[in-house]
């Protein structure tokens, strides 16, 4: 795969951060009330707020991934809303993104950063514990409860770390 592009949010890539994301939550769970108004509205949702959205662009394939860091107050971010198209999964697309997204934090107010996920999505936790996040019964008793699929919460280890894990 050729090298990718990483954009930040801009207001004409919503709709590419919409269907990503509706894709994989259909696909495998319900989407919810809390899914709809974050990827209905991005704009307010994440970016007003102070959070960011990135997406991954390929020369000729297009926008392929994206991944936001959303606020939740007192320097905690939630790493959310993370898809790749199917047709570019086992690419490395998800975990370049993911590698430029824990760049782009250590620029941001952030303090703590955790994630939010579901047992079922086995590939996404491996990817996520290879760069950095473990799991947290802490970041599961304080937000695990935002979205009913929760079942696994991660917490990202090196967020104060000159170079976060896998990203040399």
């Amino acid at each position: 795969m050729q090298e990718l592009e990483f954009l930040t949010f801009r207001p004409e890539l919503a709709p590419y951060f919409e269907a990503i994301n509706k894709q994989w939550i259909v696909d495998m769970f319900t989407l919810e009330a809390a899914d709809r108004e974050t990827l209905e509205h991005p704009q307010e949702r994440i970016i007003d707020t102070g959070g960011q959205i990135w997406f991954a662009k390929h020369a000729e394939r297009g926008i392929l991934g994206c991944c936001a860091v959303m606020p939740k107050g007192e320097g905690a971010f939630e790493l959310t809303k993370m898809g790749v198209l199917p047709e570019s999964r086992g690419l490395k697309v998800g975990e370049k993104l993911l590698q430029h997204v824990l760049k782009q934090v250590q620029a941001m107010p952030v303090d703590r950063l955790f994630l939010l996920t579901n047992k079922d999505c086995e590939a996404a936790i491996h990817l996520y514990e290879r760069n950095g996040f473990v799991h947290d019964q802490g970041v599961m008793d304080t937000y695990g409860g935002s979205y009913g699929r929760c079942d696994v919460a991660m917490k990202f280890q090196s967020i104060w770390s000159e170079e976060a894990p896998g990203t040399n």
